[in-house]
């Protein structure tokens, strides 16, 4: 593409965006400020940020082959299993179910009595596995975790602040991340997902995955000395979309594959999408915006 051809789109673009890049500061607000309202309803209604799985609160899955009524077992036994939960396992190729699993906070020797009592047959090793989480090792595992994400931000925004030594611009790369994971973790939430501690590891990748758009942004328009301010944005726009868009791709693809087969997979896939859609918004949107405006006021 020529000099000319790259400055006609950004001459357009800057057009409207000089008139409304402060207006459109309002999108991300507006559902930022939504998710911060949601988010203290479903602390007040659950005491928590997230639904959590057997894995982080304790209890037992049971993973049945060759089984497949599963909304018999779940209607039978939800009032002798405690908080019941199933879900079906397809084979890839022939997409036929050949598992299901079960999860509950019964203790792992009355689930499986009960189980067998349903089933009319004793499980062993061959057609069935076992794994329970004691409810005090699955709550120290999460506060582990919680606190991994948590430095893994701290540090993030160190890095930022010693990267551009500016507030304003530093502020605008850590509110744009810290939004991403919000955001996501609402989204979660609504969706009613139950996050086991493979989902917690994803939003530690969600922290890098947040950033490397906003830094490549602010690092091109700050010590980029050639071209506007529109031109330089969106030069970084080309670039920064075509990351996420390369990996929004990968990840939803490897999402449909998985669905099916891998629960652990499932969920880190699932929360890598929402976050890299959101990251789109918050990137060209909030941080764009912020820095256009921090850029103009020196200016003048």
């Amino acid at each position: 593409m020529t000099e000319e051809s790259t400055e006609k789109p950004a001459g357009k673009f800057g057009e409207f965006h000089d008139k409304y890049y402060k207006h459109l500061l309002l999108i991300p607000l507006i559902i930022l400020i939504l998710s911060f309202v949601y988010m203290f309803y479903f602390y007040s209604n659950t005491g928590d940020f997230i639904n959590k799985d057997f894995s982080l609160t304790g209890g037992t899955s049971v993973t049945i082959l060759g089984f497949g009524n599963t909304d018999d077992l779940k209607n039978t036994l939800s009032g002798k299993l405690d908080e019941i939960s199933t879900r079906e396992i397809y084979d890839l190729t022939t997409r036929q179910q050949t598992a299901l699993i079960v999860q509950t906070k019964t203790s792992k020797d009355e689930t499986k009595k009960i189980l067998e009592d349903y089933l009319g047959y004793a499980l062993d090793n061959e057609n069935s596995s076992f794994e329970f989480v004691g409810s005090s090792l699955g709550e120290n595992f999460y506060k582990q975790l919680v606190m991994a994400v948590l430095f893994a931000f701290v540090f993030m925004g160190i890095v930022v602040f010693i990267i551009f030594r500016t507030f304003i611009p530093s502020m605008a790369v850590i509110i744009s991340a810290f939004a991403d994971i919000f955001m996501t973790l609402v989204l979660i939430d609504v969706f009613g997902i139950k996050m086991s501690s493979a989902g917690i590891v994803a939003f530690l990748m969600l922290v890098g995955y947040s950033v490397d758009t906003d830094i490549l942004l602010t690092n091109r328009v700050l010590k980029v000395h050639e071209g506007s301010i529109n031109h330089k944005i969106f030069g970084a726009f080309k670039t920064g979309i075509t990351m996420t868009m390369t990996s929004l791709l990968a990840v939803l693809a490897a999402l449909i594959v998985t669905s099916s087969f891998s629960v652990v997979l499932t969920q880190i896939f699932t929360v890598l999408v929402i976050g890299l859609g959101f990251d789109v918004m918050n990137t060209w949107i909030t941080n764009v915006s912020l820095i256009k405006w921090y850029l103009k006021k020196n200016e003048n």
